[in-house]
Parts: structure tokens; C-alpha cells; sequence
């Protein structure tokens, strides 16, 4: 049984707590002095001493911590992490039973009712990701759990608290068999290899499933595509298979041309044919503005945050000149695709940088599609914040 103490909730937070918001915001704390040990069972009282709710100590770039139940009686043991993988993986039945995606998301955090707590599932081997601590703390019983309500290959772990936030790295093998690697996925009918040993990051992010798709159904056919962060190259290899005449892949990372070249492989496609380069992206920028190079296609997907030798990037400050450099390089009846898991805005205010960045480019544009998280990523209403994915599809006009 794990401690459990109580906190007193400024009763400014209160109506939060009860509409359903699921993150304890350190500010929203006032006796912080009592929260030692991160995994203690947090009982969430008003100042009348009126229960609100039960959590978990967890400190992670968000708050201080998750909330798990409104019930002042409920037990956070086996049986309840039990319930809520049986009932997180039960809902997604129908991606279990597609052989042409064999990735997604089973369970999802505060949307699947822990936050903090994700699990991704690779053709029967699954790798849970840890946000701090306090959630890693539960590990036995989430392991225990899953073990219990599904089929298992194997499983690995990604621990991602360490005091910067960053992934700590180790073996992240849990349980069961290692597969040989690479570790051979599909997502619609698409290759992909995925290193489940390989640090943070597999190989493929399974929340622009549905973005890839369609730009291979439906935009990437006759064009030339320039994909910038391109990581391990997935958006130049469904651009490909989509009939594009031409992909350029650009990702600072030296392990980029090796694992992109790896991607187009496993789908036969010649890497050869197609533009490879290890750069910095901003680099690139001014390098295809003197070229006078023009795409008919820009995939932008940088991360939130960045760092390169002479700049560092913040998609909440800089996004909307990156998208100039963008424009700038993009054909007439162009498209751009921007993205962004940013989650300190929201889908208005992406939009908003889009309008200035075309406005300040004295160009025309129009809006054509729009994603947010696919529905394996479940969220709730009640925390918006964590549906942090934007993708906006933009036609540029004739002037």
C-alpha cells in the first residue's frame, strides 16, 4: 500500500478539478511543502476540507502530478490498472485486427485516464513510456497488468524523467522475447523498420499516421517534395509511394541518411533515386533560395524545441518565420504541410501564424485539410492541452 497524503487545493483551481481536468498544477497546490516522495497517493481537498479528488505525485514539465479517481475510496492497485489497459485496449479492437497497420497508440495518458503513462504497441511487442518518476513508481503493477488483459511478445520501456526531461538511457528491454532488429512494422500498408533498443525515439511517430496517408493518396502524385526535419524519413517514403517525382529528406542528425536510406529500402525503392542530405534545416533554406529552387510540395514538421550551433528554435516564437522561409521555396499551387506537437498553443493561434507568415510574404493561400490527433491518441475535453497535434494543409495561390 503506498502512502497517501492530503493537499489543499486554492479554491481558484477547484472548479477545474471538478470539471474533469486531470493535471495537479504546482500553483494550484498550497501546502507543496508536504510532497516529498514522487509516486505517493495525493487526496485532493478544498480549503472547507471538501474531497475533490485522488492522484499521484508525478513532477514532469507539466505540473506535480496526475489525477487518477474522483472516488475518495478507490484503491490505485493492480485491479485498477488493470481496468484501465483492459478498457484502453478493448476500445482499440479494431486497430488489433488490421494487418495493414501493425502500429499505434493503446494507451494514452490523461486520455486513457493515467497520466503520464503511454504505451505503444509494434506487432505484439509494446514499449511503455514513463513521464516521471511518481508514474514510474506503478511500474509492477502496469506491467503486471498488461501481461494479464493482452497477448504479449515483449515488452521495453522508455523512462523520460530524468531532471531535464530528457530520456534516460539504458536497456530498455522489460519482459518476454527480443525480436531481431530491425523490427519490421506497417502503417497502411507501408514498411517501416523500428529499433525498440535504440534510445527515445523507434523510428516512426504513430500520431501522423493519418497525415502520411494522405499525402500519398491524394497529394503527393506528379510533385516534387522537399520533407525538412525529416527524421528518419516516413512523410518522403509515403510521398513516393504516392507517385512523387522527386523527394528531399533534410535532417541535421547524422543517423538520418542511414535510416531514411533504410526506410525507402525495406519498401523497394532505390535511395538513390531520391535526395538525402544532412544539414542544418535553416541552412538549407538559404542554400534553395540561392539555388532558386522551388518544390512543389513542403513538409514541415520541426520540433518544439531545437538546438543547432547558431540558433535555437522554439515553435511557439519561431514557427511563423520558419514558414516564411517555407513559402519562399515553394512553387505556385504549391503545398505546404505544417505541423506541429507544440502543445503551449492552440489550433487558432497556429493558424493565426500561418495568416501573418503569408500576410508579412505578401502571398495568397488557402486552407485545404486539417488534423489533429487520430483517435488511437484518445484525449479529453477536459484537457485540451493534450491534444497537442496540428497539421495544417496550405495551398499557395497565384499571386
Amino acid at each position: 500500500m503506498k502512502t497517501e497524503i492530503k493537499l489543499k487545493i486554492k479554491q481558484s483551481f477547484v472548479g477545474a478539478f471538478k470539471e474533469g481536468c486531470p493535471l495537479i498544477a504546482k500553483e494550484a497546490i498550497i501546502n507543496l511543502e508536504d510532497m516529498h516522495e514522487e509516486g505517493t497517493i495525493i487526496n485532493l481537498y478544498d480549503v472547507k476540507h471538501h474531497f475533490i479528488a485522488k492522484g499521484y505525485y508525478g513532477r514532469q514539465n507539466k505540473g506535480y502530478g496526475w489525477v487518477l479517481s474522483k472516488d475518495e475510496s478507490e484503491l490505485i492497485d493492480d485491479s485498477f490498472f488493470e481496468q484501465k489497459i483492459k478498457r484502453a485496449i478493448g476500445q482499440r479492437k479494431a486497430f488489433f485486427n488490421n494487418d495493414q497497420t501493425t502500429a499505434f497508440r493503446v494507451f494514452n495518458g490523461e486520455g486513457d485516464g493515467i497520466g503520464g503513462l503511454t504505451i505503444d504497441y509494434f506487432d505484439g511487442f509494446y514499449v511503455i513510456n514513463w513521464y516521471s518518476e511518481g508514474i514510474y513508481k506503478f511500474k509492477e503493477q502496469v506491467v503486471r497488468s498488461l501481461k494479464k488483459v493482452t497477448p504479449i511478445k515483449g515488452i521495453y520501456q522508455k523512462k523520460r524523467f530524468d531532471e531535464q526531461g530528457k530520456y534516460i538511457e539504458e536497456n530498455d528491454f522489460v519482459y518476454g522475447e527480443e525480436p531481431d532488429f530491425p523490427l519490421i512494422i506497417k502503417e497502411n500498408g507501408v514498411n517501416f523498420a523500428v529499433y525498440l533498443n535504440e534510445g527515445a525515439m523507434v523510428g516512426v511517430f504513430l500520431d501522423q499516421r493519418e497525415v502520411r496517408k494522405l499525402i500519398r493518396d491524394h497529394y503527393a502524385k506528379s510533385r516534387t517534395v522537399l520533407n525538412t526535419f525529416s527524421y528518419t524519413g516516413a512523410f518522403s517514403v509515403f510521398a513516393k509511394l504516392g507517385g512523387a517525382v522527386k523527394t528531399t529528406s533534410v535532417d541535421l542528425a547524422n543517423r538520418s541518411l542511414s535510416k531514411t536510406e533504410e526506410q525507402f529500402s525495406i519498401n523497394a525503392i532505390d535511395p538513390g533515386t531520391q535526395d538525402i542530405i544532412v544539414e542544418d534545416v535553416f541552412k538549407y533554406f538559404k542554400y534553395a533560395v540561392r539555388k532558386k529552387l522551388k518544390f512543389d510540395m513542403v513538409i514541415l514538421d520541426p520540433p518544439s524545441f531545437a538546438r543547432s550551433k547558431k540558433f535555437t528554435f522554439s515553435a511557439q516564437k519561431d514557427y511563423k518565420d520558419l514558414l516564411k522561409e517555407a513559402i519562399a521555396i515553394t512553387a505556385l499551387n504549391g503545398i505546404i504541410v505544417a505541423s506541429t506537437n507544440c502543445s503551449a498553443f492552440n489550433m487558432n493561434k497556429f493558424k493565426g501564424f500561418i495568416d501573418t507568415a503569408f500576410k508579412e510574404m505578401q502571398k495568397r493561400y488557402k486552407l485545404l485539410e486539417e488534423f489533429t490527433l487520430p483517435e488511437d491518441f484518445k484525449t479529453i475535453e477536459a484537457f485540451k492541452e493534450g491534444n497537442y497535434l496540428k497539421v495544417v494543409f496550405i495551398k499557395k495561390l497565384d499571386d
